[in-house]
């Protein structure tokens, strides 16, 4: 089939971590002998963002790692829909788009488009900013595909769209996997953005106090990090790294014993069981992970077997000691993090669910009357 895709980027991860899943989905498309078209506005904060503080090396960097994703820059207000989208299968809209592309493309699948048209969803806005995801012009589209149950079925009980599937991200398993016999630099590594004002107490209890109490030699790597961010990990005795590539991070995670993952308070108190793509890759790797608290209210994990749970800060120190001294439980919990991952959670496994979404859809007429008011 031929794919189209409208995301926000896919050559700039710097602060867009859903260019993470998007990049794995469009492998594994590509790698099945599907033809594949993504497109990404000029001037995307990310990829502008990144050329500022870095140059172009990064981008030509992304390509020689994935020599087989390429992207078309477009202008909004020249865009020709009738060529971006010609012989399309399945469109794909991801939803950092803005919300007159949004519905430009579903006016022109109700103007004759031939294709499925999916809007998809990877952020806690539709809780956090409801105003504006009410705002997304869906009565066209064939449905969402949300990254966890409570958000699809937000979009079913406000009638935001038709219909709403979960598609959870995972780890892109040609890229996210253990690499044997690097040099170790350190304890412990986090990988992650400051977060604003949606974990700045969380990082503080369940990484800068652990990490300065047990005296670990720590490293980390993200972007967005104020000076009061910068003045703390310093007296944490943290090294910050700055912006790290994604695909880098295997070989960081390699040279480190364990990490850690600190969720951003909406999905801890709105948005249970959505563990965003950073637990997929980290087990994808095959380090030892201790979390902050979540609720894995879906079952994608088996927390205590692929992950430690820490409660509180306290109980961060006790299990990132045992990790550090217990060789054994090390290597358990490297051993079954990755073999849920590789059992469930990869991005063939929702390349899979994908093609079945469509399948379902088998045989309905791609024109469809819009949404009852």
């Amino acid at each position: 089939m031929r794919f189209v895709m409208f995301c926000h980027s896919l050559v700039s991860d710097w602060n867009h971590g859903n260019a993470h899943f998007l990049r794995g989905v469009c492998s594994e498309l590509l790698a099945r002998g599907h033809e594949l078209a993504v497109y990404e506005p000029h001037g995307a904060w990310s990829r502008t963002n990144l050329e500022a503080e870095h140059g172009q090396a990064p981008l030509e960097e992304f390509a020689r790692v994935y020599p087989e994703l390429h992207s078309t820059t477009y202008d909004p207000a020249t865009l020709d829909l009738d060529e971006a989208l010609q012989d399309a299968d399945v469109v794909l809209v991801h939803e950092w788009n803005d919300h007159a592309l949004v519905r430009r493309i579903g006016l022109h699948r109700r103007d004759g488009g031939r294709y499925r048209l999916f809007f998809h969803d990877t952020h806690h806005r539709s809780v956090t900013e409801e105003k504006s995801m009410a705002g997304y012009d869906l009565s066209h589209y064939d449905g969402v595909l949300a990254f966890g149950n409570v958000i699809r079925d937000l979009y079913r009980k406000k009638g935001w769209a038709r219909r709403a599937w979960t598609w959870h991200e995972a780890a892109d398993i040609r890229h996210f996997h253990p690499i044997p016999d690097e040099v170790e630099e350190g304890d412990l590594v986090w990988i992650g953005n400051w977060g604003d004002d949606e974990r700045e107490a969380e990082l503080d209890e369940f990484l800068l106090q652990p990490v300065h109490d047990l005296r670990l030699k720590a490293r980390v790597h993200g972007v967005r990090y104020p000076d009061r961010a910068l003045d703390r990990l310093r007296a944490a005795r943290i090294h910050f790294g700055g912006w790290l590539p994604n695909y880098r991070a295997p070989r960081v995670f390699a040279r480190h014993r364990v990490t850690v993952h600190v969720p951003r308070r909406p999905y801890v108190q709105a948005l249970p069981g959505i563990p965003t793509i950073r637990v997929f890759e980290a087990l994808a790797c095959g380090i030892p992970l201790v979390s902050a608290p979540w609720n894995d209210a879906e079952g994608l994990f088996t927390p205590g077997r692929d992950f430690l749970v820490a409660n509180d800060g306290g109980a961060m120190r006790r299990h990132l000691r045992d990790v550090l001294h217990d060789p054994d439980l090390a290597r358990a919990l490297r051993e079954q993090g990755l073999e849920t991952v590789l059992a469930r959670h990869t991005c063939a496994h929702r390349v899979d669910e994908l093609l079945a979404i469509h399948a379902e859809l088998e045989g309905e007429p791609t024109h469809l009357r819009s949404i009852p008011a």
